[in-house]
């Protein structure tokens, strides 16, 4: 919190390596008038805001090396009067725009992988017109292009003419897309709705046919059919075994033979009239439960009838 560094205005040297820093914002440090030497090495910094040491015009040391950088503007050290040593190595820098003199007396670049092109043009005029010590600078090399890979920065072909060359391209390059867009948005702009005319000269605009029905229509369609697989997946049981219950053929006439010897068989266990031969025997056939049409709901009884002559 920037707050707590408000009140140590007499503190000349301020050690925050080694933690977990991820942005220095503006006026950070602000009350810090008397700082000589800031170290912020070693942290998760990605963002550096433009007034974040704005108030520290007694620093000499800065160190913002193993940070996670990527872009840093030389305006972010426009109020650090007395800076004399730099410290960037190891960090995400491809290019670094130097827009104001630097009165360094050391600055270390290492480790960084740097691309040396037009980008990187204001940095190496810079290294090699100001009178500045480049610590480690065997190890301050080219990462891109492979044609100037693992050259240093200071000595990397990256000629001033071709620069100024590919910006005209560039602007020329960038008006031309321009107009292509402009004129492929004029040949579409009369097949629009918008811009279809009527009979009377006026624009008659078309409504837009919505999605919603699809919508609908798709999801009525999926209900549907899964609706349908799973009354399938059930019903297919039962209708199987149905089919294979439902099974029939035609008598032969073997089967007919048979069915004589199996009905005399079932012919012989019912009971015989008693003093008749046996080799004919008298199938007696019982009726049981017998309706006889026209009956009047009453019971005739045999017995009753026989008991009934005898007594008269």
């Amino acid at each position: 919190d920037k707050e707590i560094l408000q009140s140590f205005i007499n503190l000349t040297e301020l050690y925050l390596n080694e933690n977990m820093i991820t942005a220095l914002y503006n006026n950070s440090f602000c009350n810090l008038t008397k700082l000589v030497t800031l170290d912020i090495s070693s942290n998760h910094i990605s963002t550096v805001h433009k007034a974040a040491f704005a108030g520290l015009n007694q620093l000499s040391v800065l160190n913002l090396s193993c940070n996670m950088i990527t872009q840093l503007d030389s305006d972010v050290f426009t109020s650090l009067k007395s800076l004399t040593v730099l410290n960037l190595q190891y960090s995400f820098l491809e290019s670094f725009h130097i827009k104001l003199p630097f009165q360094l007396i050391k600055v270390i670049l290492a480790g960084n992988p740097w691309t040396c092109s037009c980008d990187l043009l204001d940095l190496q005029t810079w290294l090699t017109t100001c009178n500045v010590t480049k610590e480690n600078e065997n190890s301050t090399i080219c990462t891109f292009p492979n044609t100037k890979k693992k050259f240093s920065i200071k000595t990397a072909a990256i000629h001033a003419a071709d620069c100024k060359i590919e910006k005209p391209n560039l602007e020329n390059s960038v008006t031309s897309t321009s107009a292509i867009k402009l004129k492929s948005s004029a040949l579409l702009a009369p097949l629009t709705p918008n811009n279809i005319t009527g009979n009377n000269g006026t624009h008659a605009e078309l409504p837009l046919p919505g999605k919603s029905w699809t919508f609908l229509v798709g999801v009525l369609g999926f209900v549907l059919s899964t609706t349908l697989l799973i009354f399938t997946a059930i019903k297919c049981p039962t209708w199987y075994h149905y089919l294979i219950s439902y099974s029939h053929r035609r008598l032969q006439e073997n089967d007919s033979e048979m069915f004589e010897q199996e009905f005399s068989a079932d012919m012989s266990s019912f009971p015989t009239v008693s003093g008749t031969n046996n080799e004919d025997p008298i199938v007696i056939f019982e009726k049981i439960h017998a309706s006889v049409p026209g009956e009047d709901g009453f019971i005739e009884d045999k017995y009753i009838d026989s008991y009934v002559t005898e007594e008269s």
